[in-house]
C-alpha cells in the first residue's frame, strides 16, 4: 500500500466481522476509576442503580441513602451502598513510521484493522476510546470518544493517516504519558524497530500504571528474507544505506538477530507485567482478534 494510497473502510472493517464483534467487550486485569460514571460495573461500592450491600452510617454520609424501613424496624441507622460504574478508558497507538509502510500482507494495514476493531468493541459498549498514529511522536489522533456514532471518524483517522517519520518510541511515550495521566488500557501496535530501542519508552508508560499491551507485527518478508547477491540495503526511515553480500550465513545471522531482539522485547515485557503478543502478517485477522486477544485476556 503506497503512503498516499486511502485505505477503503472494507479493508479495515467488514460489516460482517464488525457484527461479529459485538459479541464482545474489552476487560482490564485492573479496576479503574474514571472521570464519569460509565457503563462498566466495578467492584467499587458507589452510587448507581443497583443495590450493593448496607453498612453502618456514620455522620457525614449522604442522608438520602439511608434506609428507613431498617431504621423503622431495628431504630438502627443503615446506609445503603450501590454498584459504581466505571468508566473504561481505552487508547491505541497504531505505528506510522515509514517502517510500517511494507510487506504482503501489509504491516500498516494489519495494525490499522487491528485498531479498527478494537475501537469499534469499545465504542459499542460506551468505553472511552482515544486512537493515535504515532511515529517520532503523536501524528494524528480522534480522543476521548465513547459510542458507535464515532465510528465513522475510527474509519477516517484510519484511512487517512499517512506513513511518515522515523520511529521513535521514546519521544512518543513521554508525550503521551504527559497528556494521559489517568489510567486505562493502552494497545501499542508496531513493529518496535526503532534504532533507539524500546525500553525507555515503555518504562514512561509503565510509570503511569496502565494496563499495558504490546502488539508486535512483522511481515513474513522480515522473518524470511528472499535476498541473494550483491545489494545495497536503504533504510526506509533515515535513509542509511549500507553494500552488503548476502549470503547463506548473513541470512541465517540476520534471523538469529531478529529472534534475539522480539525474544528481549518479549521478556521485558514478562517482567514487568505487559501483556505482550507477537504476530505475522500472514496470521488471518479474524484468528487474531477473536482467538489470541482473547486468550490474552483483552477480550471476552
Amino acid at each position: 500500500m503506497a503512503t498516499a494510497e486511502r485505505v477503503h473502510a472494507e479493508e479495515l472493517l467488514a460489516p460482517e466481522f464488525a457484527t461479529r464483534l459485538e459479541q464482545l467487550e474489552l476487560i482490564s486485569r485492573k479496576i479503574f476509576a474514571g472521570k464519569l460514571r460509565g457503563e462498566r460495573r466495578s467492584k467499587r461500592r458507589g452510587e448507581s442503580v443497583e443495590f450493593a450491600d448496607y453498612r453502618s452510617y456514620v455522620v457525614g454520609d449522604d442522608l438520602r441513602f439511608l434506609d428507613w424501613n431498617i431504621y423503622a424496624r431495628l431504630d438502627t441507622l443503615f446506609l445503603k451502598l450501590f454498584l459504581q460504574e466505571e468508566d473504561l478508558h481505552v487508547s491505541l497507538l497504531f505505528d506510522v513510521s515509514r517502517s510500517m509502510d511494507w510487506g504482503t500482507p501489509h504491516k500498516g494495514l494489519y495494525a490499522r484493522r487491528v485498531a479498527a476493531a478494537l475501537a469499534y468493541i469499545g465504542l459499542v459498549n460506551f468505553d472511552r476510546v482515544s486512537l493515535y498514529g504515532y511515529a517520532n511522536g503523536l501524528r494524528r489522533e480522534l480522543t476521548g470518544v465513547r459510542g458507535r456514532r464515532f465510528m465513522p471518524k475510527v474509519i477516517d483517522l484510519l484511512s487517512n493517516a499517512p506513513y511518515e517519520g522515523e520511529s521513535d518510541l521514546t519521544a512518543t511515550a513521554r508525550q503521551f504519558a504527559v497528556r494521559h495521566p489517568q489510567p486505562g488500557v493502552v494497545l501499542l501496535l508496531s513493529d518496535f524497530i526503532d534504532k533507539g530501542g524500546y525500553e525507555q519508552g515503555l518504562r514512561y508508560l509503565l510509570g503511569r500504571r496502565y494496563d499495558l499491551y504490546a502488539v508486535q507485527i512483522l511481515s513474513p518478508e522480515e522473518m524470511e528474507p528472499n535476498l541473494v547477491g550483491d545489494l545495497q540495503l536503504r533504510d526506509v526511515e533515515d535513509n542509511d544505506r549500507a553494500e552488503v553480500t548476502i549470503s547463506r550465513a548473513l541470512i541465517n545471522r540476520y534471523k538469529r538477530n531478529l529472534q534475539a531482539y522480539c525474544s528481549g522485547l518479549k521478556e521485558y515485557c514478562a517482567r514487568r507485567g505487559v501483556q505482550y503478543l507477537f504476530t505475522s502478517t500472514e496470521v488471518a485477522f479474524d484468528q487474531m482478534v477473536l482467538s489470541y486477544l482473547r486468550q490474552r485476556g483483552l477480550l471476552r
